[in-house]
C-alpha cells in the first residue's frame, strides 16, 4: 500500500503525540552525552532532510488522525534549524491547509546556536514555543555541549536567547542533568532564572556503557566518546548523573522554589508531582502508569515506539506505506505502553511513592532490586529520596488547593517553617 497526501485517513481512537525528527540526528554540535547522534548508523543513504511530499503527507495524517481539536506538533533533531526557516514556513502553510478547523500548536526544540532575527520574526509570527537547550552557566554548559571542533557553544546560545527576548518569542529551557550539572543545583537554578526562564525542564542523562544496549537491540552502533570517564561502580558512561546527586539536585531546587518561586517559576517535575498528589492521572510519560502515546518519526517517515527507542526492534512502519493512525494502534505499540506497568518489579509495586513515580522511563530500568528482581530504574534511589522529601509540602499544597486558597500561600508556610514534617536540606 502507498499512502500519499491524497489517501483518505481516519482518526485514532485516542490522542497521541509524535516527536518529529525532520533532519534525523544531524546536528552542528557534538554534545558528548547525546543519545541521538548514534542514530546516523541506522540510515546510510546520506539523505537527512524530510522530503516536501513526505512533510505534507505527515502533516495531513497527523492532523486528521488526532481525535481532539487541538493538535500539537513538536519539532526536534538533531538540530532542526539546520533545515532553514523556509522549511518551517512550508510546514506552517501545510498545517493551515489541512487544519480543517482544528487548533494547531508548534513546539520547537533547539540548541539555539543558529537563531537570528529572521528566525525570531518567524517564530513570533506563528507563536512557536521554543525550547532552548542550555546546561547552566558557561563552565557547566561547555563541559559537554561543544561543537564539532570541541569549541564552546555558550556565547552563541546566550546571543540567541537575547534575540528571542528582543522579539518577545516564548521560550523555556531544557537542562541536562549530567555528572557536572547535578552537583551545582542552586547555581544552575539561579542562572536559568537570571536569563529569563520561567519554565524549566531538567532531563537526567543516563547512558549505559558501550555494547550493552547495542547487543540488547541487535545493533552495533558507534560508542560515545570519553569512555575514560566511566566508573567501575556504575553501569553507565561517566557523564551520566549519579542517583544520589539526582535526588539532591531536585530537592535543593525544590527547597528554594517552595519559599520564593511558586506561581512564578514552573519546574516540570514539580508540576507533575503536584498533579499526582491531586490524583490527576497522566502527566509526562516518564511518570505515567503506562506509555505508548508519545512516538517518534524519522526524516524518512519511519515511525518508532518512542524517541528513546529508535531501534529496528521498535520500528512500527513507515507512514508512506501504512497510515499513521493504524501504526499508532498496532498491538505491539499498545503492548509497549502497557509493559511499563505490567513489568514493574514487586519492589516498585509496593513502594510508597509508586503513585507519583510509576517506575520511571523503561529505557533506564536496567538495575536489579534488593531482592534480585530485574527492572529497577537506575535513578530509583534519587527519585525515592526526592519524592519523599517533597511529600509534606505537596500534601500542604493539596490542602490549600482543596480549600480554594492560593497555592502560592505555601511560600509563607515554608518560610515560617509551618509545613508539618517538611525538613529542607541543610
Amino acid at each position: 500500500m502507498t499512502v500519499s497526501p491524497q489517501t483518505p485517513t481516519r482518526q485514532a481512537r485516542r490522542p497521541f503525540h509524535v516527536m518529529t525528527k525532520p533532519i534525523g540526528p544531524i546536528c552542528n554540535l557534538d554534545c558528548k552525552y547525546c543519545f541521538y547522534l548514534e542514530k546516523e548508523a541506522l540510515y546510510t543513504d546520506g539523505k537527512w532532510r524530510m522530503a516536501p511530499e513526505l512533510l505534507e503527507n505527515y502533516i495531513r495524517q497527523y492532523i486528521e488522525a488526532q481525535p481532539n481539536q487541538q493538535v500539537s506538533f513538536a519539532w526536534q533533531g538533531g538540530e532542526p534549524t539546520l533545515l532553514g526557516v523556509d522549511f518551517f514556513r512550508n510546514a506552517v502553510r501545510l498545517q493551515k491547509k489541512y487544519a480543517n478547523g482544528k487548533e494547531i500548536e508548534n513546539a520547537f526544540q533547539t540548541n539555539a546556536t543558529l537563531l537570528d532575527d529572521e528566525w525570531a520574526v518567524f517564530l513570533k509570527e506563528h507563536d512557536f514555543l521554543v525550547g532552548v537547550s542550555i546546561d547552566g552557566p558557561r563552565e557547566l554548559h561547555d563541559h559537554y555541549r561543544v561543537d564539532k571542533r570541541g569549541d564552546s557553544s555558550f556565547d552563541r546560545v546566550m546571543k540567541s536567547i537575547e534575540v528571542l527576548q528582543r522579539h518577545d518569542v516564548r521560550f523555556n529551557t531544557l537542562t541536562c542533568l549530567n555528572r557536572a550539572t547535578a552537583k551545582k543545583p542552586l547555581e544552575v537554578y539561579r542562572f536559568l532564572k537570571g536569563i529569563g526562564s520561567e519554565f524549566m525542564q531538567f532531563i537526567p542523562i543516563v547512558e549505559r556503557r558501550p555494547g550493552q544496549q547495542a547487543k540488547k537491540w541487535g545493533l552495533d552502533l558507534a560508542s560515545p566518546q570519553d569512555g575514560q570517564e566511566d566508573e567501575e561502580d556504575l553501569p553507565v558512561f561517566g557523564w551520566s548523573v549519579r542517583p544520589d546527586d539526582f535526588g539532591e539536585f531536585y530537592s535543593r531546587i525544590f527547597d528554594r522554589w517552595i519559599q520564593k518561586d511558586v506561581g512564578r517559576i514552573y519546574v516540570q517535575l514539580f508540576e507533575t508531582a503536584f498533579s499526582k498528589w491531586l490524583g490527576i492521572p497522566g502527566g509526562i510519560c516518564v511518570h505515567s502508569e503506562t506509555c505508548g502515546d508519545a512516538l517518534a518519526i524519522e526524516h524518512g517517515g519511519d515511525l518508532y515506539s518512542c524517541d528513546h527507542f529508535v531501534y529496528p526492534q521498535y520500528k512500527l512502519g513507515n507512514i508512506s506505506e501504512t497510515p499513521l493512525a493504524e501504526l499508532v494502534e498496532l498491538p505491539q505499540q499498545r503492548k509497549f505502553g502497557q509493559d511499563k506497568r505490567d513489568t514493574l518489579p514487586k519492589y516498585c509495586r509496593e513502594c510508597e511513592v509508586r503513585f507519583v513515580c510509576n517506575g520511571g522511563c523503561p529505557k533506564d530500568r536496567f538495575l536489579h532490586t534488593p531482592d534480585g528482581e530485574p527492572g529497577l530504574h537506575y535513578l530509583c534511589a534519587g527519585y525515592r529520596a526526592f519524592f519523599n522529601h517533597i511529600a509534606p509540602a505537596m500534601k500542604a499544597m493539596t490542602e490549600l488547593y482543596r480549600r480554594r486558597q492560593a497555592i502560592s500561600d505555601i511560600m509563607q508556610l515554608a518560610r515560617s517553617k509551618r509545613i508539618p514534617s517538611y525538613k529542607p536540606l541543610k
